[in-house]
């Protein structure tokens, strides 16, 4: 069965830390760009960061630059989202999806897992 698994949620207070993983089952994700997305409540499923299967990145979100950084370990086969100066507006459940691309539509993202729940609040 082909799927993800985030972790690394929680609550943290503004200013805090947290990294998340996004543990891939069932296929190998070094052929994939992966792209982690959060939405948070009320809002359409943005866009956070996404790796390409060269290293690539491609940043979504402005306010997010310099804060939040995406690394992949194939051989883990697993990819990070390392969230520094956490701040209340990033709180929202956290997704990640594999593509061929690092494509601007969310659409052409799948595989989506559970997500895992952020909150930032002190």
């Amino acid at each position: 069965q082909v799927q993800f698994v985030e972790s690394g949620g929680g609550l943290v207070q503004p200013g805090g830390s947290l990294r998340l993983s996004c543990a891939a089952s069932g296929f190998t994700l070094d052929r994939y760009s992966i792209g982690w997305f959060r939405q948070a409540p009320g809002k359409e499923r943005e866009g956070v960061l996404c790796i390409s299967s060269s290293g690539g990145r491609r940043n979504y979100v402005d306010s997010v630059k310099g804060r939040f950084t995406i690394s992949r370990d194939n051989d883990k086969n697993t990819v990070y989202l390392q969230m520094n100066s956490l701040k209340p507006e990033d709180t929202a459940v956290y997704y990640c999806a594999k593509g061929y691309g690092c494509y601007d539509s969310l659409s052409y993202f799948g595989s989506w897992g559970q997500g895992t729940q952020v909150t930032v609040s002190s």
